[in-house]
């Protein structure tokens, strides 16, 4: 081979060299760039200190049901409270679903949420709701009901054990000797278990002297009425309908629990208590039909929950003197105070703050 043509050679050897390596290191820069765009964008979804002040706070709400009237006042109510402190609220109800709750959480973590709100249909399974929105950065607000063994960031509601303890003193002031039935809620909701324990421990004392004896205890599935309506018939006849008293878990409940009793002529004969304020219960209290409800009003509750999700989204640090054990660890908690209501009452609290008018309430009894 001549000299002259190996000189070419080697040079255009080099050339082609040079042009590859170039090629590689600027494909290797926009692989960095994008990688370290990709980082960034990621340690900005999981950090709130990193958000742009202008950034528009975006809430997931995730609520087991609407079936109830009260859920449909918090939906309305959570939104408007959020909507008024400039941020966004994207609201799925998975219909009492466990599985479909859990994809809903699912989708609104993919979405890009910045924290999410949980009113859990079963307080175990939902635990792992809040282990993926942790994972992806997220926080997580109970709202009302507490998830059970998990590592839940905040945890607001009424205080249910309290609303059990009003509950009983209201029935235990007219009905202070007697056959008692219980008529709880569901046994996967952890407020049913709290609601029950405020519940005896204003009765056992009672039970402990022999004043009153419960003659029928027993959970409601899923919360649903007819189920309530088919343990308070069993109830009745077990006892022969020698019933003095009966503690409903909550007023949908205690609708049907009223229906049984007037099925064997002891509608208004017989006390029940309830909660939630509904307005078919605060007919029935003005009727006679049933001796009392709690009221928790839901626009504090929501405006509370609402302000402390966009602090926790933004990284600001929240103070309680509060804390609820929920299996795992001590959930920090803010609970408010429930008010009882009956026929004494009724006009000064609910039909004064707006809840229910008074057309409403005494629609039946003025006919």
């Amino acid at each position: 081979m001549k000299p002259t043509f190996m000189k070419v050679h080697l040079l255009l050897f080099m050339f082609v060299f040079i042009l590859v390596v170039t090629a590689c290191q600027q494909n290797k820069s926009r692989v960095d760039h994008q990688d370290m765009h990709e980082d960034s964008f990621l340690n900005k979804a999981s950090s709130p200190s990193d958000r742009e002040p202008d950034d528009k706070i975006v809430i997931g709400f995730s609520m087991d049901t609407l079936a109830e009237e009260r859920w449909l006042r918090d939906r309305e109510l959570f939104k408007e409270a959020v909507e008024a402190l400039g941020a966004e609220v994207k609201i799925f109800a998975s219909k009492g679903d466990d599985a479909l709750q859990i994809l809903h959480a699912e989708n609104l973590i993919n979405e890009g949420i910045d924290i999410l709100v949980i009113v859990p249909h079963n307080a175990e399974s939902t635990a792992m709701i809040v282990k993926k929105a942790h994972a992806a950065g997220i926080k997580v607000l109970s709202y009302d009901r507490l998830v059970r063994n998990s590592e839940t960031d905040l945890y607001v509601s009424y205080d249910n054990e309290m609303v059990g303890e009003l509950q009983a003193k209201a029935i235990t002031k007219l009905v202070p000797k007697g056959k008692y039935v219980y008529i709880g809620g569901p046994e996967t909701d952890y407020n049913a278990h709290l609601l029950k324990k405020g519940v005896f421990n204003i009765l056992q004392p009672l039970i402990d002297k022999g004043d009153i004896t419960v003659v029928y205890d027993q959970w409601t599935k899923e919360w649903y009425p007819e189920n309530a309506y088919t343990n308070m018939k069993e109830a009745l006849k077990v006892n022969h309908n020698e019933v003095d008293a009966v503690i409903s878990a909550n007023d949908a409940t205690a609708g049907k629990v009223i229906q049984a009793l007037a099925e064997q002529g002891l509608a208004g004969k017989i006390p029940v208590v309830g909660q939630d304020a509904d307005l078919a219960a605060t007919q029935r209290i003005v009727e006679g039909l049933q001796t009392m409800t709690v009221y928790k009003p839901l626009k504090a509750l929501a405006d509370q929950a609402a302000e402390l999700a966009v602090k926790l989204a933004k990284g600001e640090e929240i103070e309680v003197e509060r804390i609820v054990n929920n299996g795992k660890l001590e959930v920090p908690a803010i609970l408010l105070s429930p008010i009882a209501v009956d026929q004494n009452n009724i006009d000064e609290t609910i039909i004064a703050d707006g809840f229910h008018s008074r057309e409403e309430v005494y629609k039946n009894k003025e006919k």
